[in-house]
């Protein structure tokens, strides 16, 4: 739990930041790396999964339908307040007692440890999609890089085959764990855009 925690928190703060530097409000159709979404379905998916929907998860709540349809991003203080969700989010999980036994993840449960596994990478990997999109890094630690890898690794063959993940990119060997993770997530690290 320790660890997962340390990488949950070190993904919220990055993040926060991130969001901080999008343009308020973001444009509406701002082209994103995802298909099919532009930055503003993009920046409510990220806020809703990885914000509300990770304090329901942690306190074994289903997500409110009001918050599915919300658009969060319409708000010139969405930044703002997805950084306070962040935070009570990331505060329920730090109690140990979350994470023992399953949790209901709406596509059936997972182990607890599991499932805030898949919510670090979701952070993560659409806190990238959105730096990508405004300009910006997502930047990881070595440790937090290392585990986001391992999650990808473990999830990849179940994301693609439920579309979440595109194909595989190819990558040098010299690639960074991060690289490797956005690259087996379907998303070119050195692609249009890169830094």
């Amino acid at each position: 739990m320790q660890n997962a925690h340390t990488h949950m928190t070190e993904c919220a703060t990055e993040a926060a930041r991130v969001a901080r530097g999008v343009d308020v409000p973001p444009p509406v159709t701002a082209p994103t790396v995802c298909d099919g979404w532009d930055l503003r379905e993009l920046i409510n998916h990220w806020v809703l999964y990885t914000a509300h929907g990770s304090e329901c998860r942690a306190l074994r709540r289903p997500i409110p339908d009001e918050l599915a349809g919300r658009d969060f991003a319409s708000r010139g203080d969405w930044a703002e307040r997805y950084a306070t969700q962040l935070e009570r989010a990331v505060g329920a999980w730090s109690d140990p007692a979350v994470w023992t036994g399953d949790i209901d993840t709406g596509n059936g449960s997972a182990p607890a440890a599991e499932t805030a596994a898949m919510l670090v990478m979701e952070t993560a990997l659409h806190g990238w999609d959105v730096a990508r999109a405004t300009g910006q890094e997502f930047r990881l630690s070595g440790p937090a890089a290392a585990f986001l890898l391992e999650t990808v690794e473990g999830y990849a063959a179940l994301y693609r085959q439920y579309e979440g993940f595109a194909h595989e990119v190819p990558v040098s060997g010299a690639a960074s764990d991060f690289e490797r993770a956005l690259a087996l997530s379907g998303r070119d690290p050195g692609g249009p855009g890169a830094l």
